[in-house]
């Protein structure tokens, strides 16, 4: 599976999600008979933060999973 895709469908998960996803969440996105390669969802992890630098909002991950937030030095705004 071509790992921009793999971005793009993780990316479009989180920002639909109400809530935090973990890793076991954002993996079974994918079919068995469709699996994302062996740590290519957190490559895509790893990619969507990097992506966010010098942006109002950043990925993180907090205690009950991955999210994107509004940096701190942005959020009085």
């Amino acid at each position: 599976m071509d790992p921009a895709l793999i971005r793009r469908i993780v990316e479009a998960a989180l920002l639909a999600s109400s809530q935090p996803l973990t890793l076991a969440q954002l993996q079974a996105l994918f079919p068995e008979d469709q699996p994302a390669p062996k740590d290519a969802v957190e490559t895509a992890l790893q990619a969507l933060q990097e992506d966010c630098a010098g942006r109002g909002v950043e990925l993180v991950e907090v205690a009950s999973g991955f999210r994107y937030q509004v940096r701190s030095e942005v959020h009085p705004w």
